[in-house]
């Protein structure tokens, strides 16, 4: 693969990431990715991931932190983090909310 730099103001943007992110994005179908991100992923990890996406979705709609604490079983960090990510990260919650709801 080219060498590239990705998109990001932030440090983590790596090689190794970019490599990642292909890999993710050359998968064909959502079956595929199921099995690639099953593969890739510990159980715990996808459902810290999908425990994040479900926060993105409620902050985006204007629930109460505390709520989305209770309703997800994650701490009021964690839905502070998210927060704060969707509010002032790299604009990749904003892409994919836009895209499915």
């Amino acid at each position: 693969m080219p060498k590239r730099k990705l998109r990001s103001r932030h440090a983590w943007a790596t090689q190794e990431m970019l490599e990642l992110f292909v890999a993710i994005q050359s998968m064909a179908a959502l079956g595929e990715l199921e099995e690639f991100m099953r593969d890739l992923c510990t159980l715990q990890e996808l459902e810290t991931l999908a425990h994040r996406w479900q926060v993105a979705k409620l902050v985006n709609e204007g629930y109460p932190y505390l709520e989305i604490a209770q309703k997800t079983g994650v701490s009021t960090a964690t839905v502070t983090r998210v927060a704060q990510w969707l509010n002032h990260g790299e604009g990749g919650y904003e892409t994919a909310l836009l895209r499915n709801f």
